[in-house]
């Protein structure tokens, strides 16, 4: 198993790894700082040190239960030592929007009651669709000013890893509609914004809500009777 450096500190920006296996067009490593996709946030990119050579990796995903750090032929041996470099750029974009998402869904959960239905990210930009019935201007400039307001209380965020039946005794652990977390999970994360938003979630973040910056709700959309789109974006 890889172990993931993000999963402890999302601020690893460098690391040195070993080559511990070589797939079609890819390598797996014995440790990553790559996030390799999911819950809507994309996958990182950036480049592999390899014997003096840095090799761009556009792509990482995970594939038959390992994560696959994709480079050009010719692929390095197993047990070559690597070191990987993060678009720290983008990553930290990353971060700062997956944040921004969870303090939307925390205020909407929190004042409003409502589920996610879905949502997805790109740097500076995400969108989350909530079971609202009704959603109008007056609606959203009141949500966006709540947003801002817990972005401004400058909220500590902190992950912890919990035993499956331990952390569903977590009263609205899971805000999506449909549970998502497959059975052969039994260790969660969770991601908890203090006095904001608790939830499990695999992804990235800042480590405090005032990194985010300044948020618009830029569009919104009906996706259904009860299922109402908001687009959020960050400043840069």
């Amino acid at each position: 198993m890889t172990e993931l450096l993000y999963h402890t500190d999302s601020f690893v920006k460098t690391f040195d790894a070993e080559v511990v296996d070589t797939v079609s067009g890819g390598l797996v490593l014995d440790r990553t700082a790559f996030f390799p996709g999911g819950g809507g946030q994309p996958n990182d990119v950036g480049w592999l040190l390899v014997d003096g050579d840095r090799r761009e990796v556009p792509k990482v995903k995970r594939q038959k239960g390992q994560i696959v750090h994709s480079v050009d032929d010719p692929l390095p041996a197993v047990g070559t030592t690597v070191r990987g470099e993060l678009d720290w750029d983008r990553r930290y974009a990353l971060m700062r929007t997956h944040t921004a998402m969870h303090v939307l869904c925390g205020v909407v959960w929190r004042d409003y009651g409502a589920s996610v239905t879905g949502g997805k990210m790109k740097p500076l930009q995400g969108r989350m669709d909530f079971e609202f019935e009704r959603m109008e201007k007056e609606l959203v400039a009141e949500i966006e000013e709540k947003i801002n307001a817990e972005v401004a209380a400058a909220r500590p965020i902190t992950t912890r890893t919990l035993p499956r039946e331990e952390a569903f005794q977590i009263p609205d652990l899971i805000r999506t509609k449909i549970n998502l977390l497959p059975e052969h999970i039994k260790e969660v994360r969770v991601v908890e914004i203090e006095g904001l938003d608790l939830q499990a979630d695999g992804g990235t973040h800042v480590a405090n809500t005032s990194e985010v910056g300044q948020l618009r709700i830029v569009d919104y959309k009906s996706k259904g009777r009860i299922n109402k789109r908001l687009v959020v974006a960050l400043e840069p």
